[in-house]
């Protein structure tokens, strides 16, 4: 697979991304305003919808479509910089950005940086895409029951065991029992947070990848 091929597959991801939070989202945004749904309610549904559907879905082709990081990391960057100049400039995509902290920005980062440790340490895309998968889906998956239960952003652990039915099965049936052992870290890992520095976009994927890689020499 050459550079060319991959770059083709890099751009076409790219505006993937863009349909996501451009079309579907907003107007996601507006319908579901239109229908009563609180503005703080509605951009938390979007956040948990362009998880899974760009950060989820993008993150399962990489091992498909790549040989090296050296696209899906560049691609992380210029998505971790589109989502933070909103916030430089106070002109927030307010469908799904909100003022009060860079979550999103801090899950670009968070996927490039572990997409591409994967490679460079283990040669093996699903060691970074598993952790990936864990916060996009899982906590995609997690945001939802927990938008639906409440009107406010909360960290109820009702959220971690829905979070927990979709990590440790998705972990063991790809990477076997440490797999499954990092899926449920990572669903107790979700619950806390330093704010505004350190959140789940950055403990989940993180703390899962170093499980793995401690934890793959005695498996």
């Amino acid at each position: 697979m050459n550079l060319l091929y991959e770059s083709i597959w890099a751009t076409l991801l790219f505006i993937w991304v863009m349909i996501v939070v451009y079309p579907i989202t907003k107007n996601l945004y507006k319908y579901m305003r239109r229908k009563g749904i609180s503005h703080i309610k509605a951009v938390y549904y979007n956040r948990k919808v362009i998880h899974i559907l760009a950060g989820g879905l993008v993150s399962l082709t990489v091992p498909f479509l790549f040989e090296t990081p050296l696209l899906p990391a560049i691609l992380a960057g210029v998505l971790a910089i589109a989502t933070y100049m909103p916030h430089r400039r106070n002109k927030l995509m307010d469908w799904f950005q909100t003022e009060d902290n860079i979550y999103e920005v801090h899950f670009c980062i968070m996927w490039g940086v572990v997409i591409t440790l994967s490679w460079l340490i283990f040669h093996n895309w699903w060691y970074g895409v598993i952790p990936i998968v864990f916060m996009a889906f899982g906590d995609g998956v997690t945001g939802i029951v927990r938008n639906m239960l409440y009107n406010r952003r909360t960290k109820a652990w009702i959220g971690n065991l829905a979070m927990a039915l979709v990590t440790i099965p998705v972990g063991y049936f790809v990477l076997g029992p440490l797999g499954g052992l990092a899926g449920l870290i990572a669903s107790i890992v979700e619950h806390f947070e330093i704010k505004p520095f350190i959140d789940d976009n950055i403990t989940v994927p993180l703390i899962s990848f170093l499980l793995l890689l401690i934890g793959l020499p005695y498996s």
